[in-house]
């Protein structure tokens, strides 16, 4: 494979390499991820996430397994486990099949796998761009999780159109949700944002309703790790009720996402699987733990926002209403 480079992820023409998201903001750590098995690791313990990026990552591993000479039994074992190693972000799904289905048909999956990342920086761009239209001058947005350069091979989904959106005039602050599970808007979105020089706020999930009630917000922006046929969507939990609390206070409510976010065989939110993580996750953080380790905890990763929650879903093909996805666009 040729060279290719993302602000998370590295293939210098030999090795695959992923930035681990787990010791961030604190160090930038970068590690091999060559090889499918290691690759599902890093997948499951969130060092490699992000709907678009587990996908492009999960091709690029399975490549590397091609290169280093796999036959096909073996490259087909390793594509059915990559596909499973997370369940809800169809991304991961969407790129594993249309490995398999190359490798079926006798092609060079080196080649498919640099399409998939070329592709995801481009359907990045085309979000940002159309994202413009959506905000007035010298807009303040909240955006929950990280949907940046660190979920996707290029800018990101909501967090390229706000990065966009800054470098055009149009976002002037950008208030963080800090995200379960693992803190990722604290981490991770925060990070991103200094890093771009973008002017931003982090809050707890629980200070959102504050701001909307306050006018302090005029949008809000988040990613999504899937789309159902009939517009309802998953993301990171917490998202659900962000959307009650924007529809309540009156503020546009936008989910951003590539097209390989969408998954037509899914009806509605009530079909899509929902992961639950460890408990322990709840509990504290690394070393450090604010509940005893007996606690129960309930901990699913991501939860359902209903299409009717919805203002607009921006797409990398345009701006999708809430009516026309109502009136069955998909």
């Amino acid at each position: 494979m040729r060279e290719l480079a993302s602000l998370a992820l590295r293939h210098d023409g030999r090795t695959l390499r992923i930035l681990d998201q787990t010791l961030l903001p604190d160090e930038e750590v970068w590690l091999e991820a060559g090889e499918p098995e290691v690759m599902i690791r890093h997948i499951r313990r969130l060092a490699v996430r992000g709907a678009p990026l587990i996908g492009v990552a999960a091709a690029l591993s399975l490549a590397c397994l091609a290169e280093a000479g796999a036959a096909g039994a073996a490259l087909k074992r390793a594509a059915a486990g990559l596909r499973a190693a997370r369940p809800t972000a169809v991304n991961l799904m969407w790129a594993m099949d249309r490995m398999t289905a190359v490798l079926e048909a006798g092609g060079a999956l080196a080649a498919e796998a640099e399409a998939i990342f070329d592709e995801d920086v481009a359907l990045c761009e085309a979000m940002g761009r159309h994202g413009l239209t959506l905000f007035g001058p010298g807009e303040a947005v909240l955006t929950h999780c990280n949907s940046g350069g660190l979920a996707t091979a290029g800018i990101g989904t909501a967090l390229g159109v706000i990065r966009r959106g800054f470098e055009a005039g149009l976002v002037r602050h950008v208030f963080v949700d800090e995200t379960r599970p693992l803190l990722q808007g604290a981490r991770l979105t925060a990070w991103e944002l200094a890093r771009q020089g973008i002017p931003h706020t982090l809050i707890t999930d629980s200070m959102a309703a504050i701001l909307l009630r306050d006018g302090r917000v005029q949008r809000v922006l988040v990613g999504a790790d899937r789309v159902a046929r009939n517009g309802d969507f998953a993301n990171k939990v917490g998202t659900y009720g962000l959307a009650v609390q924007a529809r309540h206070h009156g503020v546009p409510f936008h989910p951003v996402a590539p097209w390989s976010t969408v998954d037509l065989q899914c009806p509605d939110g009530a079909a899509i699987p929902i992961e639950q993580r460890d408990p322990a996750e709840v509990r504290g953080y690394g070393a450090c733990r604010w509940a005893a380790g007996t606690t129960p905890a309930y901990n699913p990763a991501f939860d359902v926002t209903p299409v009717e929650l919805v203002t607009s879903l921006l797409l990398d093909r345009g701006v999708v209403t809430r009516e026309a996805l109502e009136a069955g666009y998909f």
